[in-house]
Formats: C-alpha cells, sequence, structure tokens
C-alpha cells in the first residue's frame, strides 16, 4: 500500500472510530442547550392565537407558513413564505432576530417544533400560531382580533 492509501485507511478507520464520541458529546451539547430553553421560556411557550395579533401588526412580522409547497401553493396566509418546517434550522440564517417571526401550519403541531428550534437556536422573536391556518381562518383571518374585541361593524 502506498503512503497516501495508509492515510486514507487511518482517516477513516480514525474517522469511524470518533464518531459515536463526537455524536454523543454533541447530543449531551443539544440537550443541555434544550433543558435550559425549557428552565426560561413561559408556560406558553412561544404560542400566540390570532385573535392576539392586532390587524395593523401581520404586516410588521415575518410571517412563516412551514407546510410543504403543495399545501403552501392550495392557499396560506397572505404575505407568508414557505420554509417547510423541517428546514427552518438549515434557513435559519434567512430569519429575522429583528422583528417578531411567527411561524404556522395547517393545526400548528409541526410548527410548534420548527418554533422550538428555533427558539433553543436563539430566536426568541418566534411565536407559533397556536391553531395554524385552520384556526386562522375559523377565526376570522387578520380580522381575528377586531371580531374577538366584539368591536366589529356591521
Amino acid at each position: 500500500m502506498t503512503l497516501k492509501k495508509h492515510f486514507y485507511s487511518f482517516m477513516t478507520v480514525s474517522f469511524i472510530a470518533l464518531s459515536p464520541i463526537a455524536w454523543a458529546d454533541n447530543k449531551a451539547a443539544a440537550i443541555d442547550e434544550m433543558e435550559g430553553y425549557l428552565e426560561f421560556v413561559d408556560y406558553g411557550g412561544g404560542v400566540i392565537f390570532a385573535q392576539q395579533i392586532p390587524k395593523e401588526e401581520w404586516a410588521k412580522m415575518m410571517v412563516i407558513d412551514a407546510r410543504d409547497p403543495e399545501q403552501f401553493a392550495k392557499g396560506h396566509i397572505p404575505g407568508a413564505i414557505n420554509m417547510d418546517w423541517r428546514q427552518i434550522l438549515s434557513k435559519r440564517d434567512t430569519i429575522s432576530k429583528d422583528k417578531p417571526v411567527l411561524i404556522y401550519c395547517n393545526t400548528g403541531t409541526l410548527s410548534a417544533q420548527a418554533g422550538f428550534a428555533m427558539r433553543v437556536a436563539g430566536w426568541d422573536n418566534v411565536r407559533i400560531l397556536q391553531g395554524g391556518m385552520e384556526e386562522w381562518k375559523a377565526k376570522g383571518g387578520f380580522d381575528a382580533s377586531t371580531k374577538a374585541s366584539g368591536s366589529a361593524t356591521h
């Protein structure tokens, strides 16, 4: 065997042998981060109801539809960008830290996972839309806050 082949064989074996250790260290670090977050986070965990968002505030937020592109194409909250919930962390550099961020899916389950990941990663401006798209529509969409306060005019 040539020196080059020995080197690559050594590196491959070393990588395979050390991978479980590195993975365990990374897993422990991730668990520590999540534990710290859970000790800090408020009871709602960043969840917000459509009724709590005044109509004029929607334009000030970055709204992320965490559903797949097919669902997004069938209908979404106007102004929302589509970012599949599984891609949230890999695309985190495109998510604002300077203004409120609202993440939703159909019912709130997948967006809650994406929101949790973002909050653990340091985005404390992220909120999850309780009930997702379905609840948003049922409560009146952008007018949910007005309808909830009873000040809607007929």
